[in-house]
């Protein structure tokens, strides 16, 4: 699958306009909480704490116009807790999306 941002960046330049310090700010708050929720499904034992933390990075990635990122959070959904497939994909994409995600 081609790798393409272009809906998250522009859904970040729509909200930050020409301003480019806001437009940091903005992916990298994005990237920040994505990386908490990550840390949270990486930790995640049970049924319950794995849907909170998947939906939490698909409810991130639906805000933000991640296309990606929503469908790898669709993917943990439907993996048992734990499932290594699910979490290295959601890390390759937020290290594409232009962070490091391992934690």
């Amino acid at each position: 699958m081609a790798y393409d941002n272009g809906a998250l960046d522009a859904t970040l330049a729509a909200a930050a306009g020409n301003d480019a310090v806001l437009m940091r700010e903005l992916r990298g708050a994005f990237l920040e909480s994505a990386r908490r929720q990550l840390d949270l499904l990486k930790r995640a034992r049970c049924d319950g704490n794995w849907t909170v933390a998947a939906m939490r990075i698909k409810g991130l990635a639906a805000s933000f116009h991640a296309d990606e990122l929503l469908a790898a959070a669709d993917h943990a959904l439907n993996s048992a807790p734990g499932e290594p497939m699910a979490i290295r994909e959601i890390e390759s994409v937020l290290t594409r999306f232009g962070g490091t995600a391992r934690i």
